[in-house]
């Protein structure tokens, strides 16, 4: 269980996350809402330790997450695996071996540096990329990929991290709506498959009505909702969203069934 106590991060006179606290039980898919600017971004960024808290704490299990230092802090940042909007991957190099990259904390440094992968590592990231159907793009340069084909190698990666939990940060914002299906459906189905807690910022409120089973909006750095899909009202949407409410109500009122609801139904 993760337990977030009085979250805060100022960037001088702003305040970008306000005192914000939250349990996120194991196995969950919670949709962290809210327009671009409120805070978002910078509280899964505190989750994972990329940005020091202002204020307040962060406990998993009891354990202090904010505490941590050296090796401790990086397993815990391979345990709470970050994916970002970027892809973040290295162009230059295939994408098995882009992959790979997610078993660093878990290979010796000099085996890191020489890229001597054991034969272990190189079939878990086979077979994540199997998972994702992009297999048979394991020896392509990365950076020839499309966007939906690289936020997938960025999800593989993420998953050969063996995480107890995958922060995304907003991993869809720069894909077209095929491919924004292809990777939400992948988080779900690795939600639902592998019971890893999923905590997905998203803008919009469609996407996150389909695919997540609690949402938790943020407005101007603070929690405003914090509860079922379906009990977000139209006056906290407008509290969230502003002027943009209700093309977002109207947007959410008909939307598709995610092709992994039919995978974790079997």
């Amino acid at each position: 269980m993760l337990v977030i106590e009085g979250l805060t991060r100022r960037f001088g006179g702003k305040v970008a996350v306000s005192d914000v606290s939250l349990t996120v039980e194991s196995g969950g898919f919670v949709g962290v809402i809210g327009r671009s600017g409120a805070g978002k971004s910078t509280l899964l960024r505190m989750i994972n330790r990329l940005q020091e808290p202002s204020e307040g704490r962060i406990l998993c299990d009891g354990r202090d997450v904010t505490a941590l230092r050296g090796q401790a802090l990086r397993d815990w940042r391979a345990d709470c695996a970050m994916i970002f909007q970027q892809f973040n991957l290295s162009g230059r190099l295939d994408v098995l071996t882009n992959v790979l990259m997610g078993r660093l904390n878990k290979t010796s440094t000099l085996s890191s540096v020489l890229r001597l992968w054991s034969a272990q590592d190189k079939a878990m990231a086979l077979s994540a990329l199997e998972m994702l159907d992009i297999a048979n793009l394991a020896a392509q340069r990365a950076d020839s990929l499309s966007g939906g084909q690289q936020q997938r190698v960025a999800i593989a990666r993420a998953l050969v991290q063996e995480p107890r939990m995958i922060l995304a940060d907003e991993p869809i914002a720069s894909l077209d709506p095929r491919n924004t299906k292809v990777v939400m459906d992948a988080l779900l189905r690795i939600n639902k498959h592998y019971c890893i807690t999923v905590l997905c910022n998203l803008h919009s409120l469609d996407l996150a009505r389909t695919y997540c089973d609690r949402l938790v909006g943020m407005a101007q750095g603070r929690v405003v909702f914090d509860g079922a899909p379906e009990a977000l009202t139209e006056d906290v949407a407008r509290e969230l969203y502003g002027l943009e409410a209700g093309e977002v109500m109207d947007a959410a009122a008909e939307r598709p069934q995610p092709a992994a609801a039919a995978f974790a139904a079997a």
